[in-house]
């Protein structure tokens, strides 16, 4: 038996992963971790750098460096999956986990309710996309992170304005969604967590900020103190619906986003996160860390491998 680690985990913020690495080496669990805005490869090596590989690849990547890897990974990914790798939450779920547009489409596809929503990929297309929806509406990058690239617009006038002054916000893709403002019950949103297609556990996330980051990670947290974080039970309906989505944008480890729309009292499901940070001060929150179930997988997954190796 090969003594390399089995596992390698692929991360960008040099914070948010704390957590994982401290359970991972408290159960002596070998992994390789890579810093992937260091990163670069040989398109002759065929060896990944380790049999198992788990993504925690950030959309928000963007916001911290100008030279980001998000498309980067996703042709290192298809190299080492040629040479064999499995990759946990690898091209298929970042091919859903890049695009808003393809999110919303997909839990539609599904029969989920959504924001009423429209794509575009002209600034000048804005104003004219917008026609028919109810204001206030929002302008979101297709792809964000930590509620980067979300405005809000009260009227059809002054979204045209912000128009004609090219303030409107910029997607690294090009694409732009234009979206309806949704007031939600009780001024909350709902996180729900999937492991392996499982639910894990719920939280709402509530701000009286107005801020669009509701990233519910450790490091997320600091200076947004009016943000809070609670647990909460979901009903078995909402319970399937998550786990159906999760694995239909084949993400192994999942965040998906509701909100009960206050005007009708829809649950209104509006985004997949492939990147789970999980919540933080988890054993004040929940009671129990779900790090600790995520190594379970892990673990699991890597004994797969090494069957699959061993045949």
């Amino acid at each position: 038996m090969s003594r390399d680690p089995q596992l390698a985990v692929v991360y960008e913020h040099p914070e948010w992963f704390k957590p994982l690495f401290a359970v991972l080496d408290r159960r002596g669990v070998p992994y390789v971790p890579l810093r992937i805005d260091q990163h670069y490869f040989d398109l002759s090596e065929r060896k990944p750098p380790a049999p198992v590989i788990l993504s925690r690849l950030a959309m928000s990547s963007f916001l911290r460096q100008g030279e980001h890897a998000i498309f980067y990974t996703q042709s290192l990914y298809s190299h080492w999956e040629q040479a064999g790798a499995r990759i946990i939450n690898g091209n298929p779920a970042l091919a859903v986990d890049t695009s808003k547009a393809r999110q919303l489409s997909l839990i539609n596809s599904l029969g989920y309710a959504t924001p009423a929503t429209r794509v575009v990929h002209r600034r000048a297309d804005l104003v004219r996309a917008a026609e028919g929806l109810r204001f206030p509406i929002v302008v979101k990058v297709n792809i964000g992170g930590s509620g980067a690239g979300v405005v809000r617009y009260e009227s059809a006038e002054e979204l045209a304005q912000a128009v004609e002054e090219r303030s409107t916000p910029d997607s690294i893709d090009s694409v732009l969604l234009v979206q309806e403002y949704v007031p939600t019950k009780e001024r909350h949103i709902v996180r729900a967590e999937t492991l392996n297609g499982r639910f894990l556990y719920a939280i709402t996330v509530t701000t009286t900020g107005g801020t669009f980051d509701l990233c519910p990670a450790d490091a997320c947290m600091v200076g947004k103190p009016q943000v809070t974080l609670k647990q909460t039970t979901l009903d078995a309906d909402t319970i399937r619906a998550v786990e159906i989505i999760s694995r239909a944008a084949n993400m192994d480890v999942c965040g998906i986003e509701f909100m009960i729309d206050e005007r009708d009292g829809v649950r209104r499901f509006y985004d997949i996160n492939g990147l789970s940070n999980f919540v933080a001060k988890p054993l004040e929150v929940l009671g129990w860390d779900p790090h600790e179930q995520l190594v379970d997988y892990l673990e699991g997954v890597v004994a797969t491998a090494r069957r699959g190796e061993a045949a």
